[in-house]
C-alpha cells in the first residue's frame, strides 16, 4: 500500500512527458495559482475562524446552549451535543474538537456519541464554505443562500437524531 502515492506521481509525470507537457513549469504555475487563491480567501476564512473561537472563549456559546436546550430536548437532542450543533456550521476544526471531547467523555457507542458523530457527518461547515466559495467567485448577495444552507443543516441534524433513536 505504501507504493500507491509514488506510483500516482510517477504515472502523472510519465503521462505528462508522453504528451510533451513541461512538467516542472506546469507544477510551478499551478502552485502559484494556488497561492493566489489562498491569498484571496484568507481574510474571509480568518474572520470566520476568529469569530468561532471568540464565541467559545467568551462563554456566549454556553449561554446560547442554556437558552436553546429546552427547545432541542423536545426533538431528542441531548444538551451535551448542542455546542457541536452550534459550532459545526461555522468551524470544521472547532466542531471536530468538540466531537473528540464528546467521544472521549461519553464513548463512541453511547447515544450522545452516535448523535454527535451523525451530526458531524450529515452537516456542513456552512459559513466557512460560503466565505471560501463566495469570496473566490465574487458573489455579493448571499442573503438567500445562508437561510437555505442553515435549513439543510438543521434538517440533517434532526434526521440524524431520529435515525440514531430508531
Amino acid at each position: 500500500m505504501s507504493f500507491i502515492i509514488p506510483a500516482i506521481i510517477a504515472l502523472t509525470v510519465i503521462t505528462a512527458l508522453l504528451k510533451r507537457t513541461p512538467v516542472y513549469n506546469s507544477f510551478t504555475s499551478g502552485a502559484a495559482e494556488g497561492i493566489q487563491i489562498i491569498i484571496k480567501i484568507f481574510p474571509a476564512v480568518a474572520a470566520v475562524m476568529i469569530a468561532s473561537y471568540m464565541l467559545r472563549a467568551s462563554g456566549a456559546m454556553d449561554m446560547l446552549c442554556g437558552i436553546i436546550s429546552p427547545l432541542t430536548s423536545c426533538i431528542g437532542m441531548p444538551a451535551e451535543v448542542l455546542p457541536l450543533a452550534m459550532i459545526r456550521p461555522v468551524s470544521g476544526s472547532g466542531s471536530l474538537g468538540i466531537l473528540t471531547d464528546i467521544l472521549n467523555t461519553y464513548g463512541a457507542d453511547s447515544d450522545i456519541g452516535k448523535i454527535a458523530s451523525v451530526i458531524t457527518g450529515s452537516t456542513e461547515t456552512t459559513f466557512y464554505c460560503i466565505c471560501v466559495y463566495f469570496s473566490e467567485t465574487k458573489v455579493k448577495y448571499s442573503s438567500k443562500v445562508i437561510p437555505c444552507a442553515l435549513i439543510g443543516d438543521i434538517v440533517g441534524m434532526i434526521l440524524g437524531i431520529i435515525m440514531v433513536k430508531i
